[in-house]
């Protein structure tokens, strides 16, 4: 489908800016469509994300990501050594690609049992290497599923402090109106501000909706360390997008619509499932899709994101939207003016450069 090869000259401190700490929000906004919203064009507008229904117009297309977040952080014993394990996709055959800190000393074969749930073990699959681990469980499906909700965590991203552990307000405040289907290690955080309220508003707009799926993976809290982005490699997530969606996108096009992707997470999905013309396929599958600038987006017009950190894939990718130099200074004025950044925080509505 769409790809693009990343500039040779990319380097990695292109986007890198002076984020101060207090500007990474600890908290959500309360309610979630009170979040202030930068609507960026070749103007930059204050607004709030409930607002959002005068931005938009009637046969506009919200394109959201109905993943559901699991506790995915876990901690397991092989003997007397703890292992801490973060799961981060399941694969085709049943088994989990997981991360884990000291994954080095393990080896084929070893068993690992988890603290928290009874009888709850796994088997490495394969040999571990640069930090990550395959896992068998010794449980599946709903069993799986029961062992996974007694002895898991969330897996907060680490720039939330949280030195007790997830709160039980987290465990509501970090997960989507849209969420679904389990899966996710991370939320797909610009979903984090609907409320039915907003939905509301937005239907009675004539502003349409369909779902994908994309299961965000433990990959997307690692930073960029190459020097040159070419060299960083981004981390498979599993993602789905049904013959059904994939029509009504098409169909909201055609009729003069715009498509709008809500979160990084749908616009890697719809860009993986997008053809040179524009039309969007189904899709089933992994991808490891990164966009960069020099990659040109065909699949959406517009994207409501969050903001995101210095250096980031994710500041990579908003940049190869809207253009390098618009968001800097859209982030300039942002931290100028106090939004607050990442999961927890302020949201951007951005429409394509080229549109």
């Amino acid at each position: 489908m769409n790809d693009a090869a990343i500039s040779p000259d990319a380097l990695t401190e292109k986007f890198d800016f002076e984020l101060p700490a207090g500007r990474i929000a600890q908290f959500p906004a309360n309610p979630r469509d009170s979040a202030r919203l930068l609507h960026v064009r070749e103007t930059l507008e204050d607004r709030c994300v409930a607002d959002l229904p005068d931005l938009l117009r009637a046969g506009d297309l919200l394109v959201t990501n109905d993943t559901k977040v699991i506790p995915a952080q876990l901690y397991a014993y092989r003997g007397q050594a703890r292992i801490g394990i973060t799961l981060d996709r399941p694969l085709p055959d049943g088994t989990w690609h997981a991360l884990a800190r000291n994954a080095r000393r393990l080896r084929t074969g070893d068993v690992l049992d988890f603290s928290g749930a009874e009888n709850f073990s796994a088997t490495v699959a394969g040999e571990p290497r640069d930090g990550s681990v395959i896992l068998r469980f010794n449980r599946a499906d709903e069993a799986f599923a029961e062992a996974l909700q007694r002895a898991g965590a969330l897996a907060l991203p680490p720039y939330i402090a949280r030195p007790e552990g997830p709160t039980a307000h987290d465990q509501t405040d970090y997960q989507t109106i849209f969420a679904h289907k389990p899966g996710a290690v991370a939320a797909p955080t610009a979903g984090l501000h609907f409320t039915p309220n907003l939905l509301e508003r937005l239907a009675a707009r004539g502003v349409l909706r369909v779902c994908l799926t994309l299961h965000v993976g433990a990959g997307t809290f690692l930073p960029v360390r190459a020097e040159n982005i070419a060299n960083h490699v981004l981390h498979a997530e599993r993602g789905t997008l049904t013959q059904e969606a994939a029509g009504k996108i098409n169909a909201a096009r055609a009729a003069g619509g715009r498509i709008i992707a809500v979160g990084t997470t749908s616009l890697r999905l719809l860009e993986s499932a997008c053809d040179g013309a524009g039309q969007v396929h189904s899709f089933e599958g992994e991808t490891d899709i990164f966009i960069t600038p020099g990659h040109r987006i065909r699949s959406a017009d517009m994207l409501l994101t969050n903001f995101h950190l210095p250096r980031s894939t994710l500041f990579m990718l908003v940049c190869a939207f809207a253009g390098t130099e618009r968001m800097k200074q859209a982030y300039a004025h942002a931290i100028a003016t106090n939004y607050r950044f990442y999961s927890y925080g302020d949201a951007t509505l951005l429409h394509r450069a080229d549109a």
